[in-house]
């Protein structure tokens, strides 16, 4: 794209953005077209944080995939070390979702956030709407009624799913609970359906949980998923490509569509960070192979 027509693209962009800002969210189409194996599957950016958000797009279509989870903070470019996130200029959003459109990935989820006040809640989804991005992954800090108070209104109001999300039992921080997803479900079964959770499999391995349990727990409050395979059930455990592991893959996907989830799965790999890339091509196959196997 010549430079003179791609700074123009830009600042419309921007300038678009200035307009619909004070606009209600309107709900993102996304067509079936995008999906993999019957889900919407692509990688978590999180993946390649070593990288910048430019080259976490090339990766994503390097897999074979039409979409990504953004997280706050990466680098943008490796031209420009501009962190993308809910705190940047509407320069940085606009270059990021031209990056995106670009190169036909579309930016399903945006997380895993935090925030410290409902002020910059209020930003996440100001973002995740100019972004047209139809999810957040967000693990607050404070799990009190109040705080869900005000999560629950802002989803409603801008049409935006949230899903809460789980790290590992922390024997240092007995406090914290979002690990359990009995928890997780004892915050969001009372409230409107636009919160739920996104499940980390990895993570619950790590705590002891079998995610297929940790999906029926939470059946029809999935919002998305960092889908992980793990060697072993331990704490110390490292991500492998789905199927090779103890997170029996297959049949937590068979579980997925027997509920009739309709988010988007992020293949998030923690591991052999420098040269992930073969494993979760690895991992994306083996989506579309179940997928032939259990359409």
């Amino acid at each position: 794209m010549l430079p003179l027509i791609k700074n123009t693209i830009i600042v419309g962009l921007i300038s678009l953005f200035s307009i619909v800002l004070p606009m209600k969210a309107q709900s993102v189409d996304l067509s079936p077209e995008l999906k993999i194996g019957g889900f919407y599957l692509g990688p978590q950016a999180w993946s390649f944080h070593r990288l910048t958000f430019y080259e976490a797009v090339d990766n994503a279509k390097a897999l074979g995939c039409n979409i990504i989870e953004a997280f706050p903070g990466q680098k943008l470019s490796p031209a420009d070390s501009t962190p993308f996130d809910h705190n940047a200029a509407p320069a940085v959003w606009a270059k990021a979702k031209l990056k995106a459109e670009g190169t036909g990935i579309k930016i399903i989820n945006y997380g895993v956030v935090g925030f410290s006040s409902e002020a910059e809640l209020q930003k996440v989804f100001d973002f995740a709407k100019v972004m047209d991005i139809p999810a957040i992954t967000i693990e607050p800090g404070d799990p009190t009624p109040k705080i869900f108070d005000a999560i629950e209104k802002l989803a409603i109001k801008y049409d935006i799913k949230v899903g809460i999300h789980n790290h590992p039992k922390r024997a240092n921080k007995p406090n914290y609970k979002y690990w359990n997803p009995k928890f997780i479900l004892s915050l969001v079964q009372n409230r409107d359906h636009h919160l739920g959770a996104t499940v980390d499999t990895g993570h619950w391995i790590r705590s002891g949980i079998k995610p297929l349990e940790g999906m029926k727990i939470l059946k029809g409050r999935i919002i998305s998923v960092h889908l992980k395979d793990l060697n072993e059930f331990s704490p110390e455990a490292h991500d492998v490509p789905y199927g090779t592991g103890v997170g029996n893959i297959a049949n937590v996907l068979k579980e997925l569509k027997a509920q009739h989830f309709n988010g988007n799965i992020s293949v998030e790999y923690e591991y052999n960070w420098n040269n992930n890339l073969p494993d979760m091509k690895k991992c994306v196959d083996f989506v579309r192979e179940q997928g032939m196997v259990n359409p």
